[in-house]
């Protein structure tokens, strides 16, 4: 995993996983691998990968049980709550991105619409929108 400076890496982390567990990637009651393997794998400090465990235990993503290790929750309700916190901030990011371009919300849209949204994503955002055509 590449890490970017800016940012600690436990959280860059801690959202990967995150990611791995609203994707699927990682099933609700899974268990999930041990800090040595994640440090490995990640080519990161144990400390690193520890901090990053507590802060998805913390959101109720994963859940320890004791001498059998950690593993990713199964209520679909927190699963379900992060998955819609990550394509919020998704959205905003792209939105920011793209009026750092100088497009307007009219022309985001068609370059939704153009490139992968289809006229049906494309009328729901518009609706969204309160119709602004």
């Amino acid at each position: 995993m590449q890490f970017d400076n800016n940012i600690p890496i436990y959280l860059q982390i801690a959202d990967l996983i995150r990611r791995q567990i609203v994707s699927g990637e990682l099933c609700p009651g899974e268990r999930i691998p041990s800090v040595r393997d994640f440090a490995v794998s990640m080519k990161a400090n144990p400390n690193t990968i520890t901090k990053a465990l507590a802060e998805l235990e913390n959101e109720r993503l994963i859940f320890t049980e004791r001498t059998n290790g950690k593993f990713v929750t199964s209520d679909q309700t927190l699963i379900s709550s992060a998955q819609l916190q990550i394509a919020a901030n998704a959205t905003e990011e792209y939105l920011k991105n793209m009026r750092a371009l100088g497009l307007s919300d009219i022309q985001i849209l068609k370059c939704i619409k153009k490139n992968k949204g289809g006229k049906t994503m494309h009328d729901a955002i518009l609706k969204s929108l309160g119709g602004v055509n």
